[in-house]
């Protein structure tokens, strides 16, 4: 049988190398607080490159000031952001790796000084500021923030894009019924509490005809909340829309005890991609070749993200490689101590 995760994947014109990868991770590196890569960033993504990584995907990036998770948060609010991304963007591409990008705002988790925003003025919990609630007007600017964000994307050259719909962020707020207490149309009902993802994503395929992920958290961990049933029908929704991927993580939209194993979101995964029959990565306490290769032979996802393994192991495709007894291409520089 051959081993699928060092196949090929094509995607809307766009070909990994591999089904490896980087999945975003926050940094918290931009120091002056103004949003733009460092020289961390280079060296963080370029190795990953290096270790043949077939898709690369930048942390989350904030579509404006406000939605900066923190103050150190990389951002892509601004034309002058596309400079530090282009470049960024060329050193992963050096190395074969496919580049995307993480658009995301951070809503009522947000820690920064002044005022944030979210669908309803509720708190995360009793240790952070309570949000304002967004007007019409707040929404209409944000959903065109994630629009002028695509535009950059473009600009910078990132072959991906994923907007973030987890994690207890802006998007995931409005998606879950115990963030989004709201009684206007863009509360209430499932198709109403879809309505500001909805909106971002025909503002980024405006200007976006690339292969466009979304992350969503499958699973709020309470009996109140959302489970991969109703993320079936939301995902259903995304592919009317024209999107290609499903990114599918879980929890944090609420403080919630959440009993982890070794690839305990994958599951989510696998629903999500038989019940609305598109193409999905499954992500969570993923650290090996076989585990991964398991995940992809039984159709349980279609590509394998890796977080923390990613830390760990800057060269974990080879990694993984000796341990499904396959021989990878790695750079010439390294070719006397690769195989």
């Amino acid at each position: 049988m051959a081993v699928k995760l060092f196949s090929p994947f094509t995607i809307k014109g766009v070909t990994l190398k591999n089904r490896i990868v980087m999945s975003p991770m926050c940094m918290y590196s931009s120091h002056n607080q103004d949003g733009h890569v460092q020289n961390w960033h280079r060296t963080h993504y370029a190795s990953r490159a290096v270790g043949q990584v077939g898709l690369i995907i930048v942390e989350a990036t904030a579509v404006s000031p406000q939605g900066r998770i923190s103050p150190q948060d990389l951002g892509i609010w601004s034309d002058e952001h596309v400079e530090g991304f282009n470049e960024l963007v060329g050193l992963m591409k050096e190395h074969g790796a496919k580049t995307g990008i993480q658009l995301a705002h951070a809503g009522r988790k947000a820690v920064l000084e002044g005022e944030i925003l979210a669908p309803s003025a509720l708190a995360f919990n009793d240790k952070m500021k309570t949000p304002k609630e967004m007007s019409k007007t707040d929404i209409k600017e944000t959903v065109a923030a994630f629009k002028k964000s695509a535009e950059r994307a473009v600009k910078a050259g990132f072959d991906v894009i994923e907007i973030h719909g987890a994690h207890g962020y802006l998007i995931n707020e409005f998606l879950s019924p115990l963030s989004n207490k709201r009684a206007d149309e863009y509360g209430g009902s499932a198709e109403n509490r879809y309505r500001f993802l909805r909106e971002v994503i025909d503002a980024v395929k405006t200007v976006w005809n690339g292969p466009l992920f979304v992350r969503v958290s499958a699973h709020d961990y309470h009996e109140e909340g959302l489970t991969p049933k109703d993320y079936i029908t939301f995902s259903q929704w995304m592919k009317e829309q024209g999107v290609d991927l499903i990114d599918v993580s879980s929890g944090a939209v609420i403080p919630a005890h959440i009993r982890v194993y070794p690839g305990y979101q994958v599951k989510y995964s696998e629903t999500i991609k038989n019940g609305a029959d598109m193409s999905t990565g499954a992500v969570g306490l993923i650290t090996s070749g076989i585990q991964a290769e398991e995940i992809l032979q039984n159709d349980r996802a279609d590509l394998v993200f890796l977080a923390r393994e990613l830390l760990r192991d800057p060269y974990w495709p080879r990694t993984a490689a000796k341990e499904l007894d396959v021989t990878i291409e790695g750079p010439k520089q390294y070719e006397r101590g690769w195989v």
